[in-house]
């Protein structure tokens, strides 16, 4: 181990930066970080990778309310959909879709378990 190091030329933030990713800060529903979670501990998943995959499928469907700043080029749909396949992606949201039935069912008012 040095004596001493040599900072002047650091920079704050992550040691390794992640390509293709951004983290950032959001609030999401309880019921909806709780099915997420319950989708990814079957799938073997992280819940996050699992809502990633969920919110890509919605930009990527024609039933998603979201403007595409790029319509022509399709440049968008092309880059959402690297590395996952249509019927993970299908897959994914079955399954968060039965697991959120299943909250709603459960925290229902006089239903009991």
């Amino acid at each position: 181990m040095k004596d001493e190091y040599d900072f002047s030329n650091a920079r704050r933030g992550a040691a390794a930066a992640s390509k293709g990713k951004t983290r950032i800060t959001i609030m999401l529903d309880d019921a909806v970080i709780e099915a997420a979670r319950a989708v990814a501990q079957n799938e073997g998943f992280g819940y996050q990778t699992v809502i990633n995959n969920t919110l890509r499928q919605a930009l990527l469907s024609d039933k998603g309310q979201v403007a595409k700043a790029d319509q022509d080029s399709g440049a968008n749909a092309a880059h959402l959909s690297k590395g996952v396949t249509a019927s993970d992606l299908k897959s994914l949201e079955k399954k968060l879709t039965e697991a959120l039935s299943e909250i709603h069912r459960v925290t229902a008012p006089n239903v009991r378990p």
